[in-house]
């Protein structure tokens, strides 16, 4: 039984080793949304934080119409928490958000007060 897994395990490593960045991307975004994720994206100008969005399943690359280029920014899906208290409350809607790659510093992170 452990010969068979440490066979797979390596099966695989060399398969995903194989893989684009872009392809891995796929493949970890994929199993995210059989998952699910709680997930927090921060946003801060002047080192303050300014923005926070919760409940957010995925960062998601735009890709240009006309092509397969990827464009410079991540869009999702996410409730605005006003308050910062990782919970959604009243008057906390769920919106579309997007941030640049070059110039939006955010961090996005699992939700630490998810259970």
């Amino acid at each position: 039984m452990k010969k068979t897994v440490l066979l797979l395990s390596v099966a695989l490593a060399v398969i995903f080793s194989g893989c684009t960045q872009e392809t891995q991307n796929k493949i970890g975004r994929g199993i995210q949304n059989w998952t699910g994720t709680d997930g927090v994206l921060d946003i801060y100008m002047g080192g303050k934080l300014v923005q926070r969005f919760i409940k957010v399943d995925k960062l998601s690359t735009a890709v240009s119409t006309s092509g397969s280029e990827s464009r410079n920014y991540r869009y999702g899906y996410g409730y605005s928490d006003l308050n910062f208290n990782y919970k959604v409350d009243a008057g906390e809607k769920k919106t579309y958000f997007e941030v640049s790659n070059y110039s939006t510093p955010y961090i996005f992170y699992g939700n630490p007060g998810a259970k």
